[in-house]
């Protein structure tokens, strides 16, 4: 009874000791003690969720920044909502605010521990208002430097950066500061001063925040960073020393932090000094401690950089790959090994390979990110060049057998045949199947349907090779079709066995050279266009090297060959122009002058020639694709589609392999489109798609394709009558534009004279043979019937005309699908 008399007498309204102490007993070793275990196992669970980013300057603290923006009251983390939740009883418990003034010497801790749990619940206002309520209220706390200092943090979160260092400057001039203060406010400091991006004042508070921090964890992550801003700033010297400081420390900080700041050293170890053996040494080292298991990935990495910078490129894939087998002790690792194996297949020309690896780059980067968008657009360059390449690869053999000698052609087809028949027989799982060779057959013109089976050997070996896939080896007897196979023993069988496999592959038409030389091109046509595709897969290689690559030696190699190799004057001359300014950015002087006469003599009056005595005349020139483009757009804004369809196609084949090209394309096909109807529409866009599917513009025919053309084909006349927004039509032939205009001028004066300015007018064309006069404006079908009757009856205007009354919807329908026929006149 007597101590249940001592607690109920604990007021926090009377200031005596027992109540000072019961109170300050209870906030710091219940509700606080709690508090703080949740705000521990908050920020543990941060770190455990947080993945640092190496390839990056390290932020001073593991927290990882959340852009969801969450409502009033909630919380994002439980942990840090309890660590808030007893601070909150704390106060509200426990203080003894008496006579304007604190008794309970833990309630300053009950608000600090409030300001952090709201700090690190990404709560940056609210934790701010608690940091200053301790520096208003409780100005002679033993506290107050922790709270100035986690002000600053939070200002810094809030991206008042001067204000952090300018208040922090405040902090680290006061004197009889602890160790611990003054590397908690030097870090902040330095995190406010890399936000800012100076770097190089951020290196001083660092290195102070680093010698005086008694946290082994803090010590190892701000020598790591102090060791990042000095290779920012270019000095290497003071960066591996800071990298050493943080090897130093072995065990006593986590170990990836050691482990990166021995690759950092290796990437500014200086290569060819003769001492290479020195970080193959350290390397080897670091790949076989036990201890390293874990970070292996990081380590296969580097080696791989050892062996790449050395030139040796199998040896550096095998370990780029090596990395890639091991687990990931860094999210960030994966999608740059698989860029750079990208990269190293790109350069020796494996396109197919090298689009893989930046498949793998993309999947394992953020879409968010600068470097994702510029490697997304180095793989749709890849596409286009996957797709010249196999052209120009295929094309140049079809056309180099195609010039052999039938005897040199039978040879050739033995030799390949021969090599074939020894692959298949040492492959027991090779599977016996006719032959088909795309490139060639392709551009075959058909076979006649009246040739004779047995006179073409293809069709006949083709034929046996069916029977036996189907049938089996079958004794030529009566009813064998229904004649059981019977399989004596197991000897037997293998030998039947071995003998079915030579007598198959003695009948598969893959080892008979003729199937391969029957299916070589012969017609002039044929071997024209084979050459044109060649020519024009050369020059499109050479730009897309040039322009999107910058691999100037691959984009003359291109251009080059197809000035060696083609007659096509479309090619020529846009070749030379690309060489000369390949060779000029190259410092091939002596060839770019000779290219630059060669331009000017040959091709005087040309743009190119234009080009290269005024480079300025590029972006005044009338007649560049740019401004033809812009030109002909304003042509079909004025319905004059005729005249693009018609330029459009001349341009195209003037602009071969330029940029614009699918751009004049689109456009043809919208004016087709309005001109023709739908179906003219659709097969322009297919054209689009189908011809350049890696530009935006072959992208977008795609996408108009596979949504807008269904819901433009499924539109059908609305026959309600009670429709709103109606126009009146006026049909005439295209040779009645004359007729057209003075009727266009004439309904114009009428809406003048009786005030319907809400009223327009204007000639649209329907299709090739008709145009139409429209009036626009009328709110439904008896104004439009109205109107129409006040231009026929009126004495001033006498129209004589029928005109039809239409929705502006079923109106729409009519331009897109060219069925004004099916229209239902509506009765009015």
């Amino acid at each position: 009874m007597l101590l249940f008399g001592s607690i109920a007498g604990c007021s926090r309204k009377k200031n005596t000791f027992v109540n000072r102490n019961w109170h300050a007993v209870t906030t710091e070793y219940n509700t606080l003690y709690n508090g703080n275990l949740g705000l521990e196992q908050g920020k543990e669970e941060l770190n455990q969720n947080y993945a640092d980013n190496y390839w990056d300057i390290l932020p001073i603290e593991r927290m990882q920044i959340d852009e969801n923006i969450v409502l009033p009251d909630s919380i994002r983390n439980q942990n840090f909502g309890y660590a808030e939740e007893k601070a909150v009883k704390a106060i509200q418990r426990h203080s003894m605010l008496i006579d304007g003034k604190e008794r309970n010497p833990q309630i300053d801790e009950a608000y600090l521990l409030l300001g952090k749990a709201r700090y690190f619940d990404q709560r940056f206002i609210p934790a701010l208002e608690a940091f200053n309520y301790i520096l208003r209220r409780y100005p002679a706390s033993n506290n107050i430097i922790h709270a100035r200092v986690w002000r600053e943090k939070t200002h810094m979160r809030l991206d008042n950066n001067r204000l952090a260092v300018n208040n922090l400057k405040k902090v680290l001039d006061l004197e009889h500061l602890e160790e611990q203060d003054i590397a908690d406010a030097s870090a902040t400091m330095a995190q406010a001063y890399i936000n800012l991006r100076h770097l190089d004042s951020a290196v001083v508070p660092l290195k102070n925040a680093a010698e005086f921090t008694g946290n082994n964890e803090e010590k190892g992550r701000y020598f790591y960073i102090l060791g990042q801003l000095n290779n920012e700033l270019g000095q290497v010297a003071e960066a591996n020393a800071a990298f050493d400081k943080v090897i130093d420390l072995n065990r006593k900080s986590p170990r990836i932090y050691m482990i990166n700041a021995y690759v950092q050293k290796a990437r500014n170890f200086e290569m060819g000094q003769g001492n290479n053996y020195e970080l193959r040494e350290m390397l080897r080292e670091l790949e076989e401690d036990r201890e390293n298991r874990p970070f292996l990935d990081k380590i296969y990495f580097q080696i791989g950089e050892y062996y790449n910078r050395l030139d040796s490129i199998d040896p550096a894939v095998d370990y780029y790959k090596k990395s890639l087998e091991e687990p990931a002790s860094d999210v960030y690792l994966r999608s740059i090994n698989y860029e750079i194996l990208a990269n190293i297949n790109f350069d020796q020309s494996n396109y197919v390979l090298a689009s893989k690896y930046f498949d793998s780059t993309l999947a394992e980067m953020d879409p968010q990110l600068r470097e994702f968008r510029t490697i997304k657009k180095k793989r749709d360059n890849l596409e286009d060049v996957i797709k010249y390449e196999d052209v120009a690869y295929k094309n140049d053999s079809i056309l180099q057998i195609s010039q052999m000698m039938p005897a040199e052609q039978l040879d050739y087809f033995k030799n390949y045949t021969t090599d074939l028949r020894t692959k298949l027989e040492a492959d027991n799982n090779a599977v016996a199947m006719p032959v088909n060779l795309p490139a060639i057959a392709s551009r075959q013109p058909p076979a006649s349907a009246r040739t004779f089976y047995f006179y073409s050997e293809a069709r006949v070996q083709q034929g046996r090779q069916e029977f036996l896939n189907q049938w089996g080896d079958r004794p030529l007897a009566d009813n064998w079709r229904w004649a059981e196979v019977s399989f004596e023993t197991e000897d037997s069988s293998g030998n039947e066995e071995a003998g079915l496999s030579q007598q198959l592959l003695d009948n598969d038409p893959r080892l008979d050279p003729y199937t391969y030389i029957d299916q070589i091109p012969t017609d002039l046509a044929v071997l024209d266009t084979i050459t044109r595709d060649r020519d024009f897969a050369y020059y499109q290689l050479g730009i897309i090297y040039k322009e999107n690559f910058r691999e100037y030696k691959m984009a003359q190699d291109r251009l080059e060959a197809v000035l060696e190799m083609s007659l096509d004057e479309r090619l020529i001359l846009p070749s030379m122009y690309n060489l000369y300014q390949i060779y000029k950015i190259t410092n091939q002087s002596f060839r770019a002058e000779e290219m630059k006469q060669e331009i000017l003599e040959s091709y005087p009056d040309s743009r190119y020639a234009a080009y290269i005595l005024n480079p300025e005349s590029i972006r005044e020139d009338q007649n560049s694709p740019e401004a033809i483009y812009a030109e002909l757009y304003r042509d079909f804004e004025a319905q004059n589609f005729n005249q693009v369809i018609a330029e459009t196609s001349r341009y195209s084949s003037e602009f071969a392999g330029d940029a614009i090209v699918p751009k004049l394309e689109l456009l043809k096909a919208q004016a087709s489109g309005r001109l023709l109807g739908l179906e003219a529409y659709k097969s322009a866009l297919n054209h689009v798609a189908l011809t350049y599917p890696q530009t935006e513009e072959g992208k977008k025919a795609q996408q108009i394709l596979n949504k807008t053309i269904p819901q433009l084909s499924g539109l059908e006349f609305n026959t309600d009558s009670l429709q709103q927004n109606y126009k009146l039509l006026y049909r005439f032939e295209v040779s009645e534009q004359e007729a057209a205009l003075a009727l266009k001028e004439k309904i114009e004066t009428a809406i003048s004279d009786i005030n319907y300015n809400h009223l327009s007018v204007s000639i649209d064309v329907y299709d090739p043979e008709e145009v139409f006069v429209m009036v626009h404006g009328l709110e439904n079908l008896n104004r439009a019937g109205g109107f129409a009757e006040l231009l026929q009856i009126n004495e001033d205007y006498l129209v004589e005309k029928e005109p039809i009354e239409i929705s502006t919807e079923n109106y729409r329908i009519v331009q897109i699908q060219k069925n004004l026929e099916e229209y239902p006149q509506p009765i009015n």
